[in-house]
């Protein structure tokens, strides 16, 4: 998808994401290796003020953060200079984009348990200084804990049935009081015999009791078939 005069690029109203307006519209991050995909994805290069700058389309049938995006969510709680915990990295296709959104200033701790994924992980972090590829069990947190700082905000999408308890497990080592968790849910993963609007309840109150305040639920249709996203913040300082 080239560029030029037919694209304009707008700023979404989450900072760090864009829209490619054109033939069709896309949502897309401004790419932080020029050059270089990571999925086969499409370029599209506009020049702003005679200089090149190229974006990539990010698509939503292939992440669930771009579903949550494009299906309204209100925050996302990931911007430029953020430092982002990524647990169920996979091969490293959201966390490009992700990479993209936090910038130089920010940091992606990617940790993914397969390692046939986690090689492709480890290429994507090569060109990516901001990507800090973690092979191991997000059940474990203390296994990785050297190599980890405070986060600012969890991203979750590891499909287990106990998935609640792990995002609880790395909150409670790594994330800061009023942080926030994004958890996309799957509902025939933790149970797939009950309703999915049962399981998604059964998660939040889970979280509830580790601390983890729901603010916002949302379903990822079109994109995905029973999967809810769920946005909350960790122990939230009291309103004054």
């Amino acid at each position: 998808m080239a560029g030029g005069k037919q694209v304009i690029i707008e700023p979404h109203r989450h900072q760090g994401v864009f829209i490619a307006r054109g033939k069709e519209d896309a949502l897309v991050t401004k790419n932080m290796t020029p050059g270089e995909t990571v999925y086969g994805e499409k370029k599209i290069s506009v020049e702003e003020n005679e200089i090149k700058i190229e974006y990539r389309a990010w698509n939503p049938f292939r992440s669930k953060l771009a579903a949550a995006i494009l299906g309204g969510v209100d925050h996302i709680h990931i911007a430029p200079g953020s430092k982002v915990l990524y647990l169920g990295a996979a091969s490293g296709t959201t966390v490009s984009h992700v990479s993209d959104i936090v910038g130089p200033d920010g940091l992606v701790y990617a940790v993914e348990f397969s390692h046939r994924s986690g090689r492709d992980l480890i290429n994507v972090a090569k060109k990516r200084p901001n990507i800090i590829p973690i092979i191991e069990d997000a059940r474990h947190p203390h296994k990785y804990r050297m190599l980890m700082g405070m986060v600012d905000t969890i991203f979750a999408d590891v499909a287990q049935p106990d998935q609640a308890r792990i995002v609880a497990l790395n909150a409670h080592n790594f994330l800061k009081n009023g942080g926030h968790v994004v958890i996309s849910i799957k509902a025939n993963c933790i149970d797939s015999t009950a309703e999915p609007e049962a399981v998604f309840a059964d998660e939040v109150n889970k979280l509830k009791s580790e601390k983890i305040k729901p603010q916002e639920q949302l379903t990822l249709e079109p994109y995905e078939r029973d999967h809810a996203v769920v946005v909350g913040v960790y122990r939230a300082p009291p309103k004054k």
